[in-house]
């Protein structure tokens, strides 16, 4: 979530200022039951009206009489250290009318007004919140993001979020140090990971490294397991800022930054409904039924349609659904036949990618992603392809940015070959 005055647009006449937006990955333009209230699958952050960001200033040491005051004062921001039972150490902050700041929150959380809330993702594009069993391993207070008022507007971000009280508090077990110049930082539980793309967010970008960003927004490597006590090293030639294209793990639920620039430069909703009514205007043709196959609208992505095309994923010949080869219980894995090339493999159908901001060029949809059997470009599929996302709290692997379905990694993706007109 974000907090409260996240989405409080101006109402001028004069288009409000827009930073970017966070798009969950795993989603595919939407929530399953759909975006309603403060749950929805990309989030808009706007120009305040007033600004609301902070900026570290006092720090008191131990138990002072000061620090209990920063502590129990709701109007006044502080992060708290706790070393010991005995030794806390309290940061106080004060106002910054340079920034404006954006907290993210889990959904589990209510001690906090909630503008923006995050669940566990789920692969297949179900939530946390569907999955009674799925226990969230993203921190209530996850982190927090700011923005420059002023142009170019650059966006940075920290591990951790003020909580109801404007207080952050790092436990005796939570991984903290002193730095070098005196001042306190410290690391979430299953900590805030950050990776920017190389080139930008366009069909030439290249993933870089993972890297995880602590309380005071310095970068370093990745521990050695998520919520190790011991710190990974520091970068520092690198830094907290969001480029177009960052990606950030809550351990959890995956969010991409799109820069307001970026998103100018993305193909539209309208452009992709013009890309699905151009191909379903080429008629192509099922070579086992003869019907025409149609990609269904982008609002019915959950109901498989009669006539729906379905791909066998290590060929990648469109079909239309059929028995013809169905050997599915004598077949490992339930796999089928290709009729027109005899390749054994996964036949599913085909669902177009309408979640715009995960595309890196506008080029028509001519890749599905295996084995979810989701269709967009050959340089978004290319890129996805080649990003090790983080799963739960130990693993990395490809997957579809669309449903979070890990992909294939012999065949991560397949050209589509379809009958008639189109091919």
């Amino acid at each position: 979530m974000f907090s409260p005055d996240q989405e409080n647009i101006p109402t001028a006449s004069k288009a409000p200022v827009k930073y970017g937006e966070l798009i969950v990955l795993g989603y595919n333009g939407s929530l399953p039951n759909g975006d309603r209230g403060r749950r929805k699958s990309r989030f808009a952050l706007y120009k305040r009206p007033k600004a609301n960001g902070v900026k570290p200033s006092t720090v008191h040491m131990a138990c002072t009489l000061q620090a209990a005051k920063a502590i129990s004062n709701k109007d006044q921001h502080s992060i708290s250290f706790t070393l010991s039972r005995a030794q806390t150490v309290v940061v106080e902050y004060t106002h910054d009318s340079s920034m404006d700041m954006f907290q993210v929150f889990v959904a589990f959380c209510c001690s906090s007004p909630i503008d923006f809330v995050v669940t566990d993702t789920v692969p297949g594009g179900q939530t946390g919140g569907d999955a009674q069993t799925v226990q969230s391993t993203i921190s209530r207070f996850a982190c927090r993001i700011t923005c420059h008022r002023a142009p170019p507007h650059m966006a940075r971000i920290y591990a951790a979020g003020f909580d109801s009280s404007k207080n952050i508090f790092l436990g005796e077990k939570a991984a903290k140090w002193k730095t070098a110049d005196g001042q306190m930082d410290g690391l979430t539980t299953n900590g805030v990971l950050v990776l920017h793309p190389r080139d930008g967010f366009t069909e030439n970008s290249k993933p870089s490294m993972w890297r995880e960003i602590s309380v005071c927004g310095n970068v370093f490597t990745l521990r050695e397991t998520r919520s190790a006590q011991q710190r990974g090293k520091m970068v520092e030639n690198e830094t907290h800022e969001l480029v177009d294209g960052s990606l950030i793990d809550l351990c959890g639920a995956t969010l991409l930054w799109r820069t307001a620039e970026g998103l100018s430069r993305t193909p539209t909703l309208k452009h992709l409904e013009a890309l699905r009514q151009e191909m379903n205007a080429a008629r192509p043709q099922c070579p086992v039924g003869f019907n025409t196959l149609v990609f269904p609208s982008m609002r019915r992505r959950e109901v498989v349609e009669d006539k729906q095309p379905w791909v066998y994923l290590h060929c990648g010949h469109v079909h239309g659904y059929h028995d013809w080869g169905n050997r599915a219980e004598q077949e490992p894995g339930g796999q089928r036949e290709c009729p027109m090339c005899r390749t054994r493999g996964p036949y599913v159908p085909l669902w177009l990618g309408s979640e715009a901001g995960f595309y890196v060029d506008s080029a028509p949809p001519t890749h599905a992603l295996s084995p979810c059997g989701h269709v967009c470009s050959e340089k978004t599929a290319t890129y996805w392809s080649q990003i090790p996302l983080p799963d739960g709290t130990h693993t990395f692997h490809a997957a579809c940015p669309f449903c979070a379905q890990q992909l294939s990694a012999e065949h991560p993706y397949v050209r589509l070959i379809f009958q008639g007109p189109m091919d």
